[in-house]
């Protein structure tokens, strides 16, 4: 039941929201260039390797060495509207289609958090991945990484279509407050870096 709500809505976001994708695809390709899309490999059930799909909402800079500029400095005013809105989210719903990840689930973190988990962490990873979860509508990136990983591995034990529902209308609620889209001090959450 979950994977055929997955689809049939999935499918018919895409639809409705062609022309609102096409608009957006070229307002970044005008404001941050090409490639418009943000491809990134991440984990997905089971831990299994996937192409994760996002708009663009930073540029490429560089510093003088050639590493790329803290997500501060590179982070345009167009690109904190498209974060704050979710608008970069939505190529994820090509991933939802493709059954990379669910529309609810645990967010898909880097690869490189992969051997920081604790076993009871890692147990996220045994359902797909979502584009909202549970952690994401109690707390996004305003509580710590122990708080999400705990939300994260409830709706493990607890998941259900019900429960999707419930997190897809709070999810609505929450991205239209505009609510806890950064974390206290930045425009994106701290790094993981593994359990004390």
């Amino acid at each position: 039941m979950k994977r055929l709500f997955d689809i049939a809505i999935s499918l018919f976001l895409l639809i409705i929201l062609l022309v609102p994708l096409a608009c957006v695809y070229a307002a970044v390709c005008i404001f941050l260039g090409r490639p418009a899309i943000f491809r990134q490999i991440r984990p997905g059930r089971n831990g299994k390797p996937f192409a994760m799909y996002k708009f663009r909402t930073m540029t490429n800079r560089t510093d003088a060495q050639g590493k790329l500029l803290p997500d501060a400095d590179r982070l345009t005013p167009f690109g904190k509207k498209l974060r704050s809105t979710s608008l970069d989210e939505l190529p994820e719903l090509w991933n939802v289609l493709k059954g990379d990840m669910s529309l609810v689930g645990p967010r898909p973190l880097l690869m490189e958090y992969l051997h920081l988990y604790s076993k009871e962490q890692n147990r996220r990873h045994e359902v797909a991945p979502g584009i909202t979860g549970w952690a994401q509508v109690n707390g996004r990136n305003a509580i710590s990484w122990d708080e999400k990983f705990k939300l994260d591995v409830w709706y493990v034990d607890h998941r259900s279509l019900t429960l999707d529902i419930k997190i897809l209308f709070l999810t609505v609620y929450k991205v239209i407050k505009k609510d806890n889209i950064n974390d206290a001090k930045g425009v994106s959450a701290e790094p993981f870096r593994g359990n004390s």
